[in-house]
């Protein structure tokens, strides 16, 4: 019974310490939104987007202004990283 106590409280630690980490990247990417917004509305000038959305294995790529291609390009680049990485790390937690 002492152990099933123990394991439980590990999981609420772990439980807890994930959500806190969810929340700061809510807010790390809220704070960015809201940094390029005020930056774009400082300079007033031209703007370039890029995105790309992943729906299933896809990726769509959408991109617009001078450094449109640019930043295309980047996108991809960080989404086939995190894809990669994603499938690392899962190999590895099989592994153990």
């Amino acid at each position: 019974m002492a152990d099933r106590d123990e394991s439980e409280e590990g999981a609420i630690s772990m439980s807890s310490r994930l959500f806190w980490l969810l929340v700061l990247g809510i807010v790390v990417v809220l704070v960015g939104i809201v940094v390029l917004a005020a930056a774009s509305f400082v300079s007033g000038g031209s703007s370039s987007t890029g995105i790309v959305v992943f729906i299933g294995p896809f990726p769509i790529v959408f991109g617009s202004g001078p450094n449109g291609t640019l930043l295309i390009i980047i996108g991809l680049i960080l989404a086939v990283l995190t894809v990669a990485f994603f499938v690392v790390m899962n190999k590895r937690r099989d592994l153990f």
